[in-house]
């Protein structure tokens, strides 16, 4: 009985979403002679138009603002068969509170009323601050983008801040609504003309309608800029001018000539109406997030902190994610971490976790991902589990109360596995921790291999690389904004849990791990403790390994020791271009070699984590360290360089 209570209560917490979509005092009118059907979508006014016989795969457009403006064209793809939609975000000037408004609608529409995944977007005048804000969000949901005379620039409209007329009336509301000063909405950057890479990379098709007498929203300030901007990321763009008829309202306003073509671009954009696998299906709930919710909502502060590699350290997912939740949370004081650092997998993760994440701080979500470079460094699936569960649970023993979500991202090596029905290795070792401690988890490898096979993009004309494009990255961010929505926004907990440990899984896991300073080797012989190390050539370093202090050695017979206690001691060392070879024994026992030149050293000097010594009897131990006379063939040098002893102490 308790068990099936649990179930319920998952089941609710997992689809309160549309409960949570409060529809109020629906109502049946004719439009254009079209039935209406008008309600309060949380409160809010919204309506959606029928056709008389819906297009296979339900398609629609999407009003922003003045939706009773030019309908001319909304009746032609009616009578096609396409649903017309609005929800009343106006004076809101396109801000993220309308973004996030629109979200809601947007899930209603397609998981409820079961509309395409793909919509058509009308922005008239002001609306056009809306229909790009929401796509650049948004672009795989997006099929096409039609405008006419857009404001895309506050600045232009209504700060009147160039050639355009503005409205000093509506740019006091503006500056109230975001919350600026003029002087910070000057500088303001996240408007439509600007960051249009995802769009542009999942070549949304973008037509404007303009005057070219318009000095309410000039097209020099506004069409002009956007559409040069979206051409040179290699959008799409059309832009078709009103010159017949009477122009009104400061040329803003004009007749609309050849409504059923403008249609046309709607239609020939919108349809078919092609199927998309769902973000839901590449996630598992293995367990909530109800203490990050807690924080967010109830105490509005929180920290999140990003462990991962390259692809967690470059500017793409990880920044849109920090982006969403203080748009989705304006009230709440973020402090965000990023730990990701090129070329490290889960062994580095495992022994920097304490010192790059846990030290600063009360740490309340903390996204981790490895399976990209533990393929390419070549970890053993067995240290992958002891360091990936040695990660989870150091975290756990530190704060109880945090909150995980597990990732696999993608690289080739997996497409070709998963195109063979093969569940890689790495991604099988991430989805078994996150299942045992009750982690989310978000198997991005298999959502993009799926997408590829379904035909919804190619590898090498849309994401491109492990390391994705602005394409990629949008593919990635919409799986872990689609987990956020589900896991903290439509979460109704309303106190902290904390976690109970189960037994471990690996009887070694690094669950002790930590960096020790090289300052407690003894040397012996020829090694020397730069405390603020750098490169004397030009070869490449990673942020956190150059100017820090560095035990090294060029010398052949260069010999050091180290003292330690716990059950499982290594190395990280820096393998540039002259990386020698060494020996080593751990208590005088099994001398064994290790070549420290990579595949990567030849024009950088990578941060290389060794473990040397693995499952040993409790107590203290020493590592002797010796530099040996050979070396790597593609080696310039004997160079033996530590920046941290790697200590796993006996878990208590």
């Amino acid at each position: 009985m308790k068990k099936l209570i649990q179930l319920v209560i998952l089941f609710l917490l997992s689809h309160n979403a549309f409960a949570q979509a409060n529809i109020t005092e629906e109502k049946t009118s004719t439009w254009n002679k079209f039935e209406k059907v008008a309600f309060k979508f949380n409160g809010i006014e919204a309506w959606y138009v029928k056709p008389s016989v819906a297009a296979k795969g339900n398609p629609w457009v999407w009003r922003a603002h003045f939706p009773s403006w030019h309908t001319e064209m909304d009746s032609v793809l009616l009578e096609r068969g396409f649903y017309v939609a609005y929800i009343n975000t106006n004076d809101l000037f396109g801000h993220p509170k309308a973004m996030m408004i629109w979200d809601d609608f947007y899930n209603y529409l397609v998981k409820e009323r079961n509309f395409a995944p793909k919509v058509a977007l009308e922005g008239v005048s002001r609306g056009g601050l809306y229909v790009y804000g929401w796509a650049k969000r948004n672009p795989a949901k997006v099929s096409c983008i039609y405008t006419e005379t857009p404001v895309l620039d506050f600045k232009s409209w209504p700060g009147g801040k160039g050639i355009g007329k503005g409205s000093p009336k509506d740019w006091a509301k503006l500056l109230e609504v975001y919350h600026l000063t003029e002087e910070e909405a000057l500088k303001y950057d996240d408007l439509p003309i600007n960051n249009l890479d995802g769009l542009a990379a999942y070549k949304v098709p973008i037509l404007h309608v303009i005057g070219l007498q318009d000095s309410l929203a000039p097209p020099v300030e506004n069409t002009d800029v956007l559409v040069k901007n979206y051409i040179s990321k290699g959008g799409p763009a059309t832009v078709v001018p009103m010159t017949k008829g009477k122009q009104t309202l400061s040329g803003h306003h004009f007749s609309i000539e050849g409504p059923e073509k403008l249609a046309d671009f709607i239609y020939q954009n919108s349809m078919p109406v092609i199927p998309k696998l769902k973000d839901e299906d590449f996630i598992q709930m293995f367990g909530q997030l109800s203490n990050i919710a807690y924080r967010i909502k109830k105490e509005k502060k929180a920290t999140v902190a990003f462990l991962g590699g390259s692809i967690t350290n470059m500017k793409g997912w990880r920044d849109k994610v920090c982006t969403y939740l203080k748009e989705l949370y304006p009230e709440t004081d973020f402090t965000f971490i990023n730990a990701g650092i090129p070329s490290l997998g889960s062994v580095p993760h495992v022994f920097r976790l304490k010192n790059d994440v846990l030290d600063k701080g009360r740490i309340d979500l903390m996204f981790i991902e490895s399976a990209v470079n533990d393929y390419g460094n070549g970890t053993s699936e067995q240290q992958q589990r002891k360091a990936l569960e040695g990660i989870v649970r150091h975290a756990y023993q530190v704060n109880p109360n945090i909150n995980m979500i597990m990732m696999a991202f993608v690289d080739e090596d997996k497409i070709a596995d998963y195109k063979v029905n093969k569940i890689p290795v790495e991604v099988k070792v991430h989805q078994d921790i996150a299942k045992h401690y009750q982690i989310p988890f978000i198997n991005l490898a298999e959502a993009v291999s799926r997408r590829i096979e379904a035909g919804e993009f190619t590898w090498d004309g849309d994401f491109k690389n492990l390391h994705p494009s602005p394409f990629g990255q949008e593919i990635y961010f919409s799986e872990i904004k689609t987990l956020i929505r589900k896991g903290i926004k439509d979460n109704l907990t309303t106190q902290l849990t904390a976690f109970k440990l189960p037994l471990a899984i690996q009887k070694y896991a690094y669950t002790k791990g930590d960096y020790v300073g090289v300052e407690k080797a003894v040397i012996k012989k020829d090694f020397v403790l730069d405390p603020s190390w750098k490169p004397k050539n030009k070869v490449n370093t990673r942020p956190g390994f150059v100017n820090v202090p560095v035990l090294s050695s060029t010398n052949p017979d260069a010999e050091l020791s180290f003292s330690f206690t716990g059950n499982a001691v290594g190395i990280a060392i820096l393998a540039g271009p002259d990386a020698g070879t060494i020996s080593y024994t751990i208590d005088g026992k099994n001398p064994k070699i290790v070549d420290l030149y990579t595949q990567w050293s030849k024009n950088l000097h990578l941060p290389w984590y060794l473990v040397l010594g693995d499952e040993l009897a409790k107590g203290k131990h020493v590592l002797t360290i010796k530099v040996l006379a050979n070396h790597n063939e593609k080696s310039l040098g004997n160079a033996c360089r530590i920046v941290h002893f790697l200590v796993n102490s006996n878990e208590k």
